[in-house]
């Protein structure tokens, strides 16, 4: 049966994607969208902010530029993104960093304990070529690594289904490595320990790569993977000629940054005459009636919503708050989630004689502490983007000089991690000491940083889950509990919890919600 009404719990990228892709699916159904802020579009925030730029010639100059609370730059192999930047005509505003360029070609990383920071080798020739440059402890690691990898022994427990991203960098590639490169890895992308992270959660291609080539990781990446995507699937995808356009492009983003998407997204959806979009508004309650079958959701508005089908879009734990204990789903509260403190740091660009800020590339993570996180020095940085190399043409500096745009990441293992069941630990402090930052960042970057034109401190509470070892079995059963009685598939837990942090991860789950309602 068709559905005749449909409850979208949370409105950030997954909810929206799911609202969307529902609209065109079922435009028959009437599709209501709750999000307890008024703003949607959840962790991701792109603003703008003006200020003035004194000279030394004494001149004053205006300056605009863009600052993102939350992810930044985009890879072109989400091809569920491009989907929808086609379809919602937003070509004409992306921004594109082509593969070529320093900022995709050159990432850095500064290990706890050395002052300044190190180039990764790219490339085996680029690993060849580091030995006589700073660098080349890294490239002696990444070597002797990688090189040595397909002679180590098939080492994975007997009947092993998951294991740490700590565990398998150890095991394949030496605990030094696991480390150094394991550790910084997901940092940048998960602000987590990697010795609590479930490898087939967040990086399944190691695990599937390492099945192939029969307990060697580099074997089974160099052995051809029989791909299980017909050409059908891709053609699936509606990209008009956006695939084309991103073949040489390492990262995207748009003029006004990722939060183009999201208000795109928005306005869409608020001109469909079926979708209906509350913001503000708190889902206070979720139960399902025995007698007729449908779902009952109330709201702080004091409304109360009877809809056929709902996805919930919502962090687990906070599914887990609303939801009846008449209706208990499993595995909710499993996993806990890590805060993270984004500082957005402007500074004016030293003159063409001077050194510049730093170096020109993304930037560079920094890598678990040898000693641990709990006896670390300093504020916890877990990395810092140069977002002038990549993202320049979001500002606006009305001057020959320019300006210098960076942002760093603090916390995530470096603060305790928020209990998903109580959420009751303090998020971190939006009082960063700006100038202990700036002399951290100073001993990293090897280099003074003068006084900031701009600081903007965001804090990010609770924003990443951790997926703990065991996540996609878990997810697989609460799945099974949905698809059984008294749910009969008619409600989708989907979502970052779920399957994947990434924007890309976040848009696919909501462009496959509802596939079986029909």
């Amino acid at each position: 049966m068709l559905p005749d009404s449909i409850a979208i719990l949370g409105g950030g990228l997954t909810g929206l994607s799911a609202a969307f892709h529902l609209s065109r699916r079922f435009p028959a159904a009437r599709i209501t969208v709750i999000n307890k802020e008024t703003r949607f579009g959840g962790w991701v925030r792109s603003d703008r902010a003006t200020f003035t730029v004194p000279r030394q010639s004494g001149h004053i100059e205006g300056a605009e530029v863009l600052l993102e609370a939350g992810p930044r730059t985009l890879r072109p192999n989400a091809r569920s993104v491009l989907e929808l930047i086609h379809l919602l005509k937003l070509s004409s505003l992306l921004l594109t960093v082509p593969k070529s360029s320093a900022a995709a070609k050159s990432r850095f990383l500064h290990i706890p304990g050395s002052e300044g920071i190190h180039r990764i080798p790219s490339s085996p020739i680029d690993i060849l070529t580091s030995f006589r440059a700073s660098n080349a402890h890294l490239g002696r690691m990444l070597l002797s690594s990688v090189l040595g990898e397909p002679f180590r022994r098939r080492n994975r427990s007997p009947g092993a289904e998951d294991e740490s991203i700590d565990e398998f960098f150890s095991r394949r590639f030496g605990s030094g490595f696991a480390r150094v490169f394991g550790s910084a890895l997901v940092h940048g992308i998960y602000a987590a320990d990697s010795r609590k992270l479930s490898l087939r959660s967040t990086f399944p291609s190691l695990w599937d790569a390492e099945e192939r080539g029969r307990g060697s990781v580099v074997a089974g990446f160099l052995r051809a993977a029989n791909s299980s995507k017909s050409s059908d699937d891709n053609l699936s995808y509606d990209l008009g000629e956006l695939e084309e356009k991103m073949k040489d492009v390492s990262v995207y983003s748009f003029k006004d940054g990722i939060g183009t998407l999201v208000n795109a997204l928005v306005k869409y959806l608020r001109e469909q005459p079926n979708v209906h979009m509350y913001g503000g508004v708190r889902i206070m309650g979720l139960r399902l009636n025995s007698r007729n079958k449908r779902f009952e959701v109330t709201t702080s508005s004091q409304e109360t919503l009877f809809p056929t089908y709902v996805v919930s879009a919502l962090p687990l734990y906070q599914l887990r708050a609303v939801l009846s204990p008449a209706i208990p789903l499993p595995h909710l509260t499993a996993n806990t989630y890590s805060s993270v403190t984004v500082v957005n740091l402007v500074f004016p660009s030293p003159p063409p004689s001077s050194p510049t800020l730093h170096p020109d590339g993304f930037g560079y993570l920094v890598p678990r502490p040898a000693d641990g996180y709990s006896a670390a020095k300093g504020l916890g940085i877990l990395g810092c983007v140069f977002d002038s190399s990549s993202t320049a043409a979001q500002d606006i500096s009305h001057g020959g000089q320019g300006i210098t745009k960076m942002t760093v990441m603090l916390g995530g293992p470096y603060t305790s991690p928020t209990a998903s069941a109580a959420c009751s630990l303090a998020p971190p402090s939006s009082q960063v000491d700006i100038p202990a930052l700036l002399s951290e960042l100073s001993y990293q970057l090897n280099r003074s940083l003068p006084s900031p034109l701009l600081v903007k401190v965001h804090s990010n509470a609770q924003c990443i889950p951790q997926y703990s070892v065991g996540h996609l079995q878990r997810m697989e059963e609460l799945k099974g509990v949905l698809a059984s009685e008294p749910w009969n598939g008619r409600m989708e837990v989907i979502g970052a919890g779920v399957g994947g942090v990434s924007v890309g991860d976040c848009v696919e789950a909501g462009r496959n919600v509802g596939r079986r309602w029909s």
